[in-house]
């Protein structure tokens, strides 16, 4: 339907969507681990601290969160619907491939247009045996670069972007110099820019850059606030607020891509990263509005600039309206 964006509990009209999270994670996780050993996972925790990070950003007024779980994230549409089901928010779930290089035989036997069939079929039928239909698509480049199974899979997201109209958003990375390499492949294939988000571009202060990305007339994200790893906060704040002064909101869209849990690394690794300064202890689904808000607004940051990154940029970029 025109105006209105699939979620875990149905579809939302554009103008419910409120304040919009645009990319946070109730779950992340190796799904062939999770299939081979369940017994490595505690399902009871997984879901209460899903539960418990989306209720506190609903606590500070955000309505709607983007879920970008996709393959190989352990996407699991029956957790996120429960999650919202439980907590009253609008979940977004995606569909797409989250790699770095590596398919398997399945997807690597076959063109693109074949991979864009499984994705239109998530978005106009439903994913994983349900009605619950993907609101968008999810692909990735990161430090191997363009290779060619990560083209055919952006190349697959871009065919089924035209054929359903759904938008994109794309993981990159900034310090191998991605986000253009990800832009001309969905322009090659005729996708709309508007339609197009360059997801952690906030992991770059080169200006140079990031306005180049602007220029072609896609949104990116600023979205991972707390994984000092990739560029410390103080650093995000000045450049987030050196682009609004330079008239960048409309295009611009906050988040933490926070993990409720996530399977990458054993407990004292984490707590190794935390204690490093990587990452930081409050990185969460609300560090946006109780760290970074209150310090942009004092480098001038007005309502509407405000409201234009956390409900207008992700509502035009999710629904077209």
């Amino acid at each position: 339907m025109a105006g209105t964006v699939q979620t875990a509990t149905g579809p939302v009209a554009a103008g419910d969507l409120g304040t919009t999270l645009i990319h946070e994670h109730v779950r992340f996780r190796d799904e062939a681990v999770a299939e081979q050993w369940p017994d490595r996972y505690d399902a009871s925790e997984e879901y209460s601290l899903a539960v418990e990070a989306v209720q506190a950003a609903l606590d500070r007024g955000v309505k709607t969160i983007c879920e970008p779980t996709a393959m190989f994230g352990g996407r699991d549409i029956g957790f996120i619907s429960r999650v919202a089901e439980e907590t009253g928010a609008q979940i977004v779930p995606c569909t797409g491939i989250y790699t770095y290089d590596y398919l398997p035989p399945y997807f690597q036997n076959r063109e693109a247009e074949a991979i864009a069939e499984h994705f239109t079929r998530d978005i106009e039928e439903g994913i994983q045996g349900t009605e619950i239909r993907a609101g968008f698509l999810k692909c990735a480049c990161d430090e191997p670069g363009m290779t060619a199974n990560v083209e055919k899979v952006h190349r697959a997201i871009a065919k089924a972007s035209i054929a359903t109209g759904a938008p994109i958003m794309a993981h990159s990375r900034p310090a191998s110099g991605t986000g253009p390499l990800q832009v001309d492949v969905f322009l090659d294939e005729g996708v709309d820019p508007a339609k197009v988000q360059i997801a952690h571009t906030g992991d770059s202060e080169d200006l140079d850059y990031i306005e180049g990305l602007l220029e072609r007339g896609v949104y990116i994200g600023l979205d991972r606030y707390g994984l000092e790893l990739f560029l410390p906060i103080e650093k995000r704040n000045a450049t987030l607020a050196e682009l609004l002064r330079r008239g960048h909101a409309e295009q611009m869209m906050l988040s933490q891509d926070f993990c409720a849990t996530i399977d990458w690394f054993p407990q004292e690794a984490e707590e190794q990263l935390i204690a490093g300064g990587l990452v930081r202890e409050d990185w969460s689904m609300t560090l946006i509005f109780d760290q970074v808000i209150p310090v942009l607004r004092e480098e001038g940051m007005t309502d509407e600039q405000l409201d234009a990154m956390l409900v207008e940029a992700p509502r035009r970029w999710l629904a077209g309206a």
